[in-house]
């Protein structure tokens, strides 16, 4: 089927496809429990299962599903759901079942498979088997005791002196006899404050870093749980553990401090086993597990690491290892803080990255260029004499010299040391630590190191990428790249500013400006619902969001304007990607008390109160928004969107009283704000963007309000001004407002202050600011310059909804309606962008012909996709419509676009 549509010079395609294709029946995959693809330990009463569906057959959708959760893979291999078995249940729901079977106790191991029944009434073959594993879910189900290595802590540094390092990392163990039982199945569960690296009989469990992550310890402190069945054996095992200090008691961001949330490191670890005997088995921490130091001098998340590979301990690990020199743990008391199980993905080393180029710029100093900005550390090769130290120092920028430019760490040392124990080659990495960098330079490295001496160790969370996007302009994929790797770099544990300097925390502004832009680019869903927890714990008693989650006494404070917002916009921007009503039922009564706390500073609607640290829109290029403006913009967005989260909750009286207070704010910016001719006060980008965005204006002043922002613009050169919260609207006003090209004109730009002029000075990720470095100038304030930011690169949101044209309808969340709406231009002959929805992956492609646009629909395949992924029949026997008529724009909008040929939409209404 292929429909034509007058358009010069253009051909689009689009392609949806399932997760699965080829089958010649109705078939599951992607299993995932609470967003999570087999997880371990969850802590979920009723976990939430979610499956994708694909078909080689026309049309087809889900009529129907049964699942079936088992005790054990027997059972399930018999299609026994002995904890829970469905039925036949009636439903295209696909995403988000709760779970309704038996209640699940802690440790419980249960496996589950689906099947889904056609348009036909017929029932797919049960999908490939799926898991998860319940954690420890009472206290009481605890029997390890925290313990730690008693030392003396370290004093934080007076003013002016430099950082000390942290004490050294302890080591711990533990031997245990399982006789001449083989081990049917052994769980770990384990937590630390501060940060653990857990061993068993001689190897490392896991592949997780910096475990158990971040969190405010006084409020939570999660643990992770592993299978180490296939590393044990009949007799006798050994566990160990290394403890750093982390988060919990090392430098913590931007105020430099040790020992915020404690000053002694604890381990707390349960072992659990079944025997094939059918007995049980616990191995617990207590005061008879053994401890001592060893080569970890010190290891800190801002300062670095210290290695001193001769004090190492030869099999420390093993059953084998005689410890009676080693001194008992201390048994520490209790933490009020609960336990809970990490929800998120772990982070993991995801990439290794090889140096592209090594300079000497003195004597003996050797700068190593990865090719790439990016979070984690350097793995080191080695060999020379026992005792010989070599140092390795990280940055993102060379000094004109060639030297590491390394003033914007701030005191952030970012240095680490190893010792050689001599005797051969020599591998080494940190533990406990990771840098922001692309150079590393090495000093007292034992004669000249080979390119191949150094392996950059990429780390982030482990989101899995799900959007992917490219087109004809090359600058334009290198922007994209440099999103993605900003995102990566800054997605660790928490969405951070920054990888870099002593600061890395999680600015609240930095991330509601991202979120859509990184929902497009990986799956964040676990990721951010374990965050949101963080934003409530951290909400005050008197009802605000604070700037930074975890929140830092002395960095941020109190929700500034665009930042303690996030507190609203996150939950209603998750609930548009992933159709979750669950996150706004579970922070609904903390947005509450968010509006509350606004609303009674501020009786006469205008946000001139409570506006704490007022950042307005940051880091802007000359051009001043009114801080009360913007303050004033945002809560009336917060408003109108917590009308939208209480319709969605069916909360239909909190829906008209907070569409009557966005109302009532709406009138007075306007009254305060707006000219009427249109002007809006400040006259700046951001200004207007707000205005039009968050529907402050009246309808017959939008059009005007758009030509004043195009002014704006053009009186510039044609260049942007905006800061972290104008960026992100920029591009899609525009669009919406008939102006496409001119967003183009600002996205191909090379010139300052512009996206592509950091790419030109070899950005490989996104800049903190427009000016961090310029050829005029040089380098910026070093007190705030951050090579690896991701809030300016917002703009990926538009790439994919605007430029590849993939979007979703607000009116019904999750993609289950798919708007495919590409506004081509800039110059581009093509662009291509694909998407894994949490209902199935979507596919759209454009390119340039000569005479004509071309809608080309590949039938089978594009109708099969849509229909199973979205479980509704298309109107018109599974055909679907080209509609022109709904883009949300105002129709002069409309117009602008229809007139430059640059609108097409297909919106399929299933």
């Amino acid at each position: 089927m292929t429909r034509h549509v007058v358009f010069p010079a253009l051909l689009l395609t689009f392609f949806y496809t399932a997760a699965c294709q080829g089958y010649g029946a109705i078939k599951s995959a992607d299993l995932r429990c609470e967003y999570l693809t087999n997880p371990l330990g969850i802590d979920a009463s009723n976990p939430r299962l979610s499956w994708i569906l694909g078909s080689s057959e026309r049309g087809e959708i889900q009529t129907a599903y049964q699942i079936l959760v088992a005790s054990d893979r027997k059972n399930l291999d018999k299609n026994s759901g002995d904890l829970w078995d469905s039925g036949k249940v009636s439903s295209d729901q696909s995403t988000l079942v709760p779970y309704a079977g038996k209640p699940l106790k802690s440790g419980m191991a249960c496996f589950w498979k689906i099947r889904a029944w056609d348009k036909n009434g017929i029932p797919s073959p049960y999908s490939m088997p799926a898991f998860w594993s319940m954690g420890l879910l009472l206290p009481s189900d605890w029997h390890a005791q925290w313990i730690s290595k008693i030392q003396k802590p370290t004093d934080p540094p007076k003013k002016g002196e430099t950082a000390k390092p942290g004490p050294p990392a302890p080591y711990f163990r533990k031997t245990f006899d399982t006789g001449k039982k083989s081990v049917r199945r052994a769980m770990l569960y384990i937590s630390a404050r501060g940060m653990f690296e857990a061993h068993i009989n001689g190897k490392r469990v896991g592949k997780d870093m910096l475990a158990p992550e971040y969190t405010d310890y006084s409020k939570r402190i999660q643990y992770r749980a592993y299978d180490i069945t296939g590393m044990l054996r009949p007799g006798k095992n050994a566990i160990g553990a290394i403890v750093g200090d982390g988060w919990y008691s090392g430098y913590i961001g931007g105020i430099m401090i040790r020992n915020y949330y404690g000053v002694q490191n604890g381990l707390l670890a349960e072992l659990r086993l079944e025997l094939s005997d059918g007995s049980e088995q616990t191995v617990a921490t207590d005061a008879s597990w053994k401890c001592s130091l060893g080569p970890i001098l010190d290891s800190d998340m801002l300062l670095g690491e210290t290695y001193d590979a001769r004090k190492e301990i030869p099999g420390w690990d093993g059953p084998a290892f005689d410890d009676s020199v080693w001194e008992n743990a201390s048994v520490m008391d209790k933490t009020d803080a609960p336990l809970v199980a990490q929800h998120a993905e772990p982070v993991q080393v995801v990439k290794e990255l090889r140096p592209v180029k090594m300079t000497e710029p003195k004597p003996g100093e050797f700068v190593f260029d990865m090719g790439q900005n990016f979070a984690g550390w350097a793995r080191l090769k080695v060999m020379g004499p026992s005792g010989t130290t070599v140092t390795m120092r990280f940055a993102e920028m060379l000094n004109p010299d060639g030297s590491l430019y390394t003033a914007n760490l701030r005191r952030a040392r970012s240095i680490d040391r190893y010792t050689l124990r001599g005797g051969g080659q020599e591998m080494y990495e940190p533990h406990f630590t990771f840098h922001g960098f692309r150079y590393v330079e090495i000093t007292g490295y034992p004669g000249k190191p080979a390119l191949d001496a150094l392996t950059g160790c990429v780390i982030t969370s482990t989101t899995p990428q799900i959007g992917t996007f490219d087109c004809s302009n090359p600058m334009v994929n290198k922007l994209v790249s440099n999103i993605l790797w900003g995102q990566m770099s800054n997605f660790i544990s928490i969405p951070t500013d920054c990888p870099q300097r002593d600061e890395r925390q999680g600015w609240m502004g930095d991330a509601q400006i991202f979120i859509r832009t990184a929902t497009y680019n990986a799956d964040a869903a676990a990721f951010i619902t374990k965050w949101m927890q963080d934003v409530a714990d951290e909400q005050t008693p008197q009802g605000a969001f604070t700037d930074t989650c975890p929140f830092i006494k002395g960095l941020g404070g109190d929700g500034a304007p665009g930042w303690g917002d996030a507190g609203i916009i996150v939950p209603w921007t998750f609930y548009q990607v992933y159709g979750d009503k669950k996150i706004i039922g579970d922070h609904y009564r903390s947005m509450a008390r968010w509006m509350d706390y606004l609303q009674g500073g501020n009786p006469n609607y205008l946000r001139k109160n409570l506006l704490n640290n007022n950042y307005g829109d940051w880091l802007s290029i000359k051009a001043n928004t009114p801080k009360d403006l913007l303050a004033t913009a945002y809560w009336a967005y917060d408003a109108r969107l917590m009308s939208r989260m209480a319709r969605v909750i069916d909360n239909d009286s909190d829906a008209a009283r907070y569409e009557d207070l966005f109302r009532k704010i709406r009138a007075a910016f306007q009254k305060e704000y707006l000219s009427p001719e249109g002007r809006i006060r400040g006259e700046t980008q951001t200004g207007y963007l707000l205005a039009l965005y968050m529907d402050l204006l009246p309808e017959e002043l939008r059009v005007k309000a758009a030509q004043y922002l195009v002014e704006d613009i053009r009186s510039k050169g044609w260049h942007l001004s905006t800061g972290f919260i104008g960026v992100r609207h920029l591009a899609p006003v525009l669009t919406r407002m008939g102006y496409p090209d001119v967003a183009y004109r600002l996205l191909n730009n090379d010139t300052f202050p512009s996206w592509g002029y950091s790419i030109k000075q070899g950005a490989t990720t996104i800049w903190e600011r427009w000016d961090g470095w310029t050829e005029d100038k040089g380098f910026q304030d070093p007190g705030m310059n951050s090579f690896n930011h991701y809030s300016l690169g917002s703009v990926g949101e538009w790439l994919y909804s605007s430029v590849a044209g993939i979007d979703l309808d607000p009116e019904k969340p999750g993609f289950k309606h798919i708007i495919i709406r590409p506004v081509p231009g800039g110059g581009l002959t093509y662009a291509r962008a694909r998407y894994q929805s949490i209902h199935g992956l979507i596919q759209s492609s454009w390119t340039k012909s000569l005479n004509q646009l071309s809608l080309l629909q590949k039938s089978r395949l594009f109708d099969t996709a849509l229909l199973l992924s979205f479980g509704h029949p298309s109107p018109g026997g599974g055909r679907n419509r080209l509609l022109s008529n709904d883009f949300p724009c105002p129709p002069t909008g409309e117009k602008r676009l229809r007139d430059r040929g640059l609108l097409l939409k297909n919106s399929f209404s299933f």
